[in-house]
Order: C-alpha cells, then sequence, then structure tokens
C-alpha cells in the first residue's frame, strides 16, 4: 500500500512539475515582446522586412538586454538577432512610438534606429556596418 502512494506522489510531482516548467516556457518573464506592424518596407542592419507584423523582443532577457531578436509573427523565421546599444528614451518620444527610423536615400525602405520597448526606461539601437 505505501508503495502505490509513493508512486502516487512521485506521479504526482512529475506531471505537476511538467506544467510549471511547461508554464514558464509559455510565459517568459521580462522578454518585453512586442509586435509591431509596418505598412511599407523597412530596414534593418543586413535585412529588408516587407510590410507586415513582425515580433521584436529580448533575445536573453533575464542575463543580456543587448541582444534584440526579430522574427515572423508566427515565429518560423528569425530575420535578426543581434547586438545592439543601449539608448535613452527622447524626451519628446511618446509611449506609444516605440520604434524610430533614420533617414532613407531616395526610395529605399527607412532604416530602423532603435526599438523602444513602452516597459522600459531606454530603447535599443540598432548598429549598422
Amino acid at each position: 500500500m505505501n508503495g502505490r502512494i509513493f508512486a502516487c506522489l512521485v506521479g504526482f510531482g512529475i506531471v505537476a512539475l511538467a506544467a510549471v516548467t511547461g508554464f514558464a516556457e509559455a510565459w517568459p518573464l521580462g522578454s518585453h515582446t512586442h509586435y509591431i506592424t509596418f505598412s511599407r518596407a523597412v530596414q534593418l542592419p543586413g535585412v529588408e522586412l516587407a510590410a507586415g507584423t513582425y515580433i521584436f523582443e529580448l533575445a536573453t532577457p533575464d542575463s543580456d538586454r543587448t541582444i534584440v531578436r526579430v522574427s515572423s509573427r508566427d515565429r518560423r523565421h528569425v530575420y535578426l538577432q543581434a547586438f545592439t546599444l543601449d539608448v535613452a528614451r527622447p524626451a519628446n518620444l511618446k509611449k506609444d512610438e516605440i520604434v524610430t527610423f533614420r533617414e532613407a536615400t531616395g526610395a529605399a525602405a527607412p532604416p530602423i534606429a532603435a526599438w523602444y520597448p513602452p516597459d522600459l526606461e531606454s530603447g535599443r539601437q540598432f548598429i549598422y556596418r
């Protein structure tokens, strides 16, 4: 009888651990994930994004906030994963404005200068070469 109780407790413990682990992966703490929709093409270092919705997020939010990942809305394609620089949020930038652009030449897609997650005090500046 004691063996059955012990086996049940171990079984429940494994199920509980799996449930907690699954929850932690589904809802990462501090990921600063934002869905951003562009009405026209934009540029990031080394890539041009067509008009559409993309996910901007910190790749390793709990250990290093310098790496930004930009992926497709369904997360099947990563367009950019790169180091960025910390940049202060401009005082005149509204809270709902979360990206700024650099000047574009001619009809070229405008390059994104920085991403400002609304839940952070500062933003992430993209590094162009």
